[in-house]
């Protein structure tokens, strides 16, 4: 999953976006509707040069649209790096939980030709979409495999690692603040992200 373009206030069209993509209650995913907990978001960081980890979020939500719209959403609060107190740091410092709940992703995928697969069959996909976090927009670009897994589950899972720079998202002076607090020589600033997504197909009264 390759990740293009630069950060910007979301404007006019960025608050178009979550009205038709994001901001629809989740009965309003008419045909598939993502599965938390089959799913995951997760992040890795570089610190003191070459000290890697890898992060998760706990909750998901979104889903797919009869027209194709995909709508994911990210609670940023769920964030869970295994450290109770580096939790409550990014939290509060880098992704300022109490203004910025969510970070949400949209695209638009070519539903019918995915739903035409048999179970077992997969198709790679480059698909167009915007990343909004903490205020501002950034184009993506994204690799993806999608496979049909049963006749009632979809999944959709990042190909190669998104990697996300911190100067795009306004979060250099974020990022800076946590190295002081846990007096490291060094936090990187650009943070790859992959993500594997399950949707399930919903029925009239889910």
């Amino acid at each position: 999953m390759a990740l293009s373009g630069r950060g910007r206030p979301v404007g006019r069209a960025a608050i178009i976006i979550c009205l038709g993509a994001f901001c629809l209650a989740p009965t309003a995913w008419a045909e598939w509707r993502l599965s938390n907990e089959r799913s995951t978001v997760a992040f890795v960081t570089v610190k003191a040069g070459d000290v890697a980890e890898t992060h998760r979020f706990g909750k998901l939500s979104g889903g797919v649209a009869d027209d194709g719209a995909v709508g994911v959403e990210i609670n940023l609060a769920s964030v869970d790096t295994l450290i109770p107190i580096r939790d409550e740091r990014m939290r509060d410092i880098l992704f300022e939980t109490a203004r910025f709940p969510t970070a949400k992703i949209n695209t638009t995928i070519d539903l019918p030709s995915l739903t035409a697969l048999a179970a077992g069959e997969s198709r790679n996909l480059d698909v167009d979409g915007v990343l909004a976090l903490k205020g501002v927009e950034l184009p993506l670009r994204m690799e993806v495999t999608a496979a049909r897994l049963s006749e009632d589950a979809m999944l959709v899972a990042s190909r190669k690692p998104a990697v996300v720079y911190a100067a795009s998202v306004g979060l250099v002076a974020a990022v800076e603040q946590l190295r002081e607090i846990a007096s490291l020589p060094s936090i990187s600033k650009a943070v790859p992200v992959n993500f594997v997504l399950v949707f399930e197909r919903q029925v009239p009264g889910d």
